[in-house]
C-alpha cells in the first residue's frame, strides 16, 4: 500500500497534451524567427547595401513596439484569450514577411519596406511574447514552470542551432527573399499546432476590469514594489541595451570587416547556439545545483564577459569564425540559464490576474532599451567606427551585471514559493 505521506513522482510535461501542442508551435515559430534573423540583415547588407546607420535603424524597428505599445499590450492581453492572441500574432508575422517577398519579386524592395515590415512584426511579437509568458503558468501549473520554461528554452536553443545552419545552407542555393518564404511557412505551421490546444481559459469578469490606464499603472506598481525583481529588470534592460549595439552591427562587421560569407556567418551563429542548447538542457539542473536565485547574478557575469570575443575576432591569431562562435557559445549558455531562472522568478511571484500586465511592464523596460541600443549602435558605427562601437556594447553588457551582483540574490538559493494559479482550467 502506498504511503499517503509520500508524494507521487511528478509527471513530465512531455505527457501534457496541450503543452506538447504549444511546445511544437513555439518550436516552429522559433525556427522561423532564427531564419529571419539571418535572412533580413543579409538582405539589407548584400542586396540593398545598407550602411551602419541603416542597420541600426533596422534593429530599432525590430524592437520598437516594446517601447511604444508594450505597456497597454499587457492590459489588453489580460482581457483576451491568450491562445487567440498567439494565433493572430503568428498570422500577422507571416503576412509581413509575405509583403517583403512580394516587394522583392516586383523589384521595389527598399530599406523603408524592411523598416515597415520590421515594425509590423515587432508589434505582433509584443502581443505574442506577453501572451505566451502569461499563458504558460496557467496551462501547466506553477509546480511545472521551471520544467516548462526549460523545455521552451531548449526549443529556442535548438532553433538557434538549426536556424542559422539551415539558413546558411539555403542561402548557398536560394536568395534571401526565398528564405523568407520558408520563414513565413513556419509561422503558419505554428498556428496549426497552437490551434489544437484544448484548455478552457477563463477570463476575469468584465465587472472586475478597471480603466486601461489604471490597469497599466497596477502592473507597473507591482514590478516597482518587488526589490529583487527590479534589480533583475535593471540588469536585463542594461544588458539588452549593450547587446543591441552589438547586434545592430554584427552582420555588417562579420561580412565586411571579418570577410565572412553569409553562409559562413550562418555556420558561426549555429555553432555558437550549441551553447544555448546546452544551457537549455542543463539549465534546470544548474539552477538547482547552484541555487535558483544565486544562479541569476552568476549567469549575468558569465553572459557578459565572453562577448569580448566578438570585437576580438578580428585581431586574435585564430580563425575569426571560431573566435566568434566560441565567445557567443559561452554567452548563449549563460543567457539561457539566466532566462530560465528569471522568467520562473517573476511567474511565481506575480498574482495570476496581473500576469499579462506584469510581463508587459517587464518587457517594456527590458526590451524598450533595444531600439535605443540599435540606434546608438548605428550612430556609433557611423561616427567612431564599427569595432569601437561594438566595444561600447560589450562594456555596457559587463556593467549590466552589477545590479544583481550587489543584491541579496547572490546569497539566496531558492525562488519564492509558488502560489495557486486558477487562471486556466486544463483538460486531460
Amino acid at each position: 500500500m502506498t504511503d499517503p505521506a509520500v508524494a507521487p513522482p511528478r509527471r513530465s510535461l512531455v505527457h501534457h497534451r496541450d503543452f506538447r501542442a504549444l511546445w511544437t508551435g513555439d518550436a516552429l515559430g522559433q525556427l522561423g524567427a532564427q531564419l529571419a534573423t539571418l535572412a533580413v540583415p543579409v538582405l539589407a547588407v548584400q542586396t540593398l547595401h545598407a550602411d551602419a546607420w541603416q542597420m541600426g535603424a533596422l534593429t530599432a524597428a525590430e524592437t520598437a513596439a516594446f517601447l511604444v505599445i508594450g505597456l497597454p499590450a499587457g492590459a489588453w492581453v489580460d482581457r483576451m484569450r491568450k491562445r487567440r492572441v498567439l494565433i493572430g500574432a503568428d498570422l500577422v508575422r507571416a503576412a509581413a514577411l509575405g509583403g517583403v517577398v512580394a516587394c522583392a519579386a516586383a523589384g521595389v524592395l527598399s530599406m523603408p519596406v524592411l523598416y515597415a515590415a520590421a515594425l509590423v512584426m515587432s508589434c505582433a511579437t509584443v502581443f505574442f511574447d506577453v501572451a505566451h509568458q502569461s499563458y504558460v503558468p496557467g496551462l501547466i501549473g506553477l509546480d511545472h514552470v521551471v520544467e516548462g520554461n526549460a523545455k521552451l528554452q531548449a526549443t529556442a536553443s535548438v532553433a538557434q542551432v538549426a536556424g542559422p545552419a539551415l539558413g546558411g545552407v539555403l542561402l548557398r542555393v536560394v536568395t534571401a527573399p526565398a528564405l523568407l518564404v520558408v520563414n513565413a511557412a513556419t509561422y503558419l505551421l505554428s498556428v496549426v499546432f497552437v490551434a489544437r490546444i484544448r484548455a478552457d481559459e477563463r477570463l476575469p469578469p468584465r465587472e472586475e476590469r478597471g480603466p486601461l490606464v489604471h490597469e497599466i499603472r497596477e502592473g507597473l506598481a507591482f514590478v516597482a514594489h518587488q526589490p529583487l525583481l527590479v534589480r533583475i529588470v535593471v540588469c536585463t534592460s542594461i544588458g539588452n541595451l549593450g547587446w543591441s549595439v552589438v547586434s545592430a552591427l554584427l552582420t555588417l562587421y562579420a561580412l565586411r570587416d571579418l570577410g565572412l560569407t553569409a553562409a559562413g556567418l550562418g555556420v558561426a551563429l549555429s555553432a555558437a547556439s550549441v551553447g544555448g542548447l546546452l544551457g537549455a538542457l542543463l539549465g534546470e539542473r544548474v539552477a538547482r545545483r547552484v541555487g535558483e536565485a544565486r544562479v541569476i547574478p552568476l549567469a549575468a557575469v558569465a553572459l557578459a564577459l565572453p562577448m569580448a570575443c566578438v570585437p576580438l575576432a578580428g585581431v586574435l591569431p585564430w580563425n575569426p569564425e571560431v573566435t566568434l562562435a566560441a565567445g557567443l557559445a559561452v554567452a548563449y549558455f549563460a543567457l539561457v540559464v539566466f532566462n530560465i531562472a528569471a522568467v520562473s522568478f517573476r511567474q511565481r511571484l506575480c498574482p495570476p490576474r496581473l500576469l499579462g500586465r506584469m510581463n508587459a511592464s517587464v518587457r517594456f523596460v527590458v526590451w524598450g532599451t533595444m531600439p535605443v541600443g540599435g540606434l546608438l549602435g548605428g550612430w556609433l558605427g557611423t561616427t567612431v567606427g564599427v569595432v569601437p562601437a561594438i566595444w561600447v556594447g560589450v562594456t555596457t553588457g559587463v556593467l549590466a551585471a552589477l545590479p544583481v551582483l550587489a543584491s541579496p540574490l547572490l546569497t539566496m538559493t531558492t525562488l519564492p514559493e509558488p502560489a495557486e494559479h486558477p487562471g486556466i482550467r486544463t483538460g486531460s
